[in-house]
């Protein structure tokens, strides 16, 4: 598992562009948890019209469908940001200076490749819903209360372009860093160990 990192900020056009994406992505994050405290509060609806008056919500498996990307795909470019994705890092953590950024550049083209794939698969499958001809521009609908479907699937080719963006970030942080020696490179989640991320985490409880 990786253990997520501290990123380092300067006045370079870099670190300037790393820290406004960093704002979007940070916007998106918020959007992801208030549509899981949305989903809460549907829950609690359906729940209490089903036991108080017979009547559970109207659609309730339709708005989880709509809000289910919503939840997992804004937040991953933030969480990229932060390395804070799930990966192997036994090869990683014994890793510094020119050879770990090397790694590190390396894993992100490839990151990059396979996002770029994706962001053109999920931008087709979204077009093969979208109709601005038909009702609600939707070729398709939830099947319960017909929810037009385009809407969520508009979410996923964001949510891949943001991500793209910081992986271009990343990659260019990361050549940087090989360029000039740097063992604290901006732009770029570095590692930290397990009493780092300990501290951290304490510091945050206590604040």
């Amino acid at each position: 598992m990786a253990a997520t990192g501290s990123v380092k900020t300067d006045g370079t056009r870099l670190s300037r562009i790393d820290q406004y994406l960093f704002k979007i992505e940070t916007i998106f994050c918020l959007i992801s948890g208030l549509a899981v405290f949305s989903l809460m509060i549907l829950a609690v609806i359906s729940v209490t019209g089903r036991h108080l008056f017979n009547q559970p919500l109207s659609g309730y498996v339709d708005w989880i469908e709509i809000i289910m990307p919503v939840i997992a795909f804004l937040g991953i470019s933030y969480s990229q940001r932060l390395g804070g994705h799930i990966r192997m890092d036994i090869l990683i953590m014994n890793l510094k200076g020119r050879p770990l950024w090397v790694l590190e550049l390396i894993s992100s083209i490839i990151i990059l490749l396979l996002v770029l794939l994706l962001l053109w698969g999920s931008w087709s499958h979204f077009l093969r819903s979208f109709d601005m001809s038909v009702p609600l521009w939707s070729r398709d609908s939830s099947v319960d209360i017909g929810l037009p479907i385009w809407p969520a699937k508009l979410i996923v080719p964001i949510a891949f372009s943001v991500l793209g963006l910081r992986l271009v970030l990343q990659i260019w942080g990361y050549a940087r860093a090989i360029y000039e020696g740097t063992d604290e490179p901006v732009a770029v989640p570095l590692p930290e160990g397990a009493a780092e991320i300990a501290a951290a985490e304490a510091a945050i409880v206590t604040d």
